[in-house]
């Protein structure tokens, strides 16, 4: 069975999560965030209970960014969750990162592919560094969700196939 790692990227609202959950219609997919163990780092210290608002957004930016500089949990998160998709039946482990030097960290490391999601329905979101700089990376894939769901969903399936 091919593996394969994709590094997946688009600003907040644009369909990343919708197009993973649409591969997983057709292959098996593990999914997981850079973000997801800040997000409980988030909800023990502070109480963030989820929020996607702006004022989160920077908590978990700057949370994640203290995380990196302290002992890289992010990545050793990631590496983890890597070793536990070497072992399973999952044919593609996609991996969100917002951040350009964490996509390129990781990309080496894993020897992933990169992914972006581009949806110009949805506003590009400035109020942090992650968050703003989205597009300012070369990916190796760029998916255009410029249609209906019907659209992304046969992107998905000629992604994975």
């Amino acid at each position: 069975m091919k593996k394969q790692v994709i590094i997946i990227n688009g600003t907040g609202g644009s369909g990343k999560d919708t197009f993973v959950s649409f591969c997983s219609e057709f292959s098996k997919v593990t999914n997981i965030s850079s973000v997801d163990i800040v997000k409980e780092a988030a909800k023990i210290l502070v109480g963030w209970n989820g929020e996607k608002d702006e004022k989160s957004r920077k908590l978990l930016v700057d949370l994640k960014q203290l995380s990196i500089e302290y002992n890289d949990a992010p990545t050793k998160y990631i590496k983890e969750q890597y070793e536990i998709f070497k072992k399973d039946d999952s044919e593609y482990l996609f991996i969100h990162i917002r951040e350009v030097k964490e996509i390129e960290k990781i990309k080496k490391i894993l020897n992933a592919k990169t992914l972006l999601v581009k949806n110009p329905r949805v506003s590009l979101i400035t109020s942090n560094n992650a968050d703003k700089n989205v597009y300012k990376y070369h990916y190796d894939y760029v998916i255009e969700n410029v249609g209906t769901l019907d659209d992304l969903r046969e992107k998905a399936r000629k992604f994975v196939q």
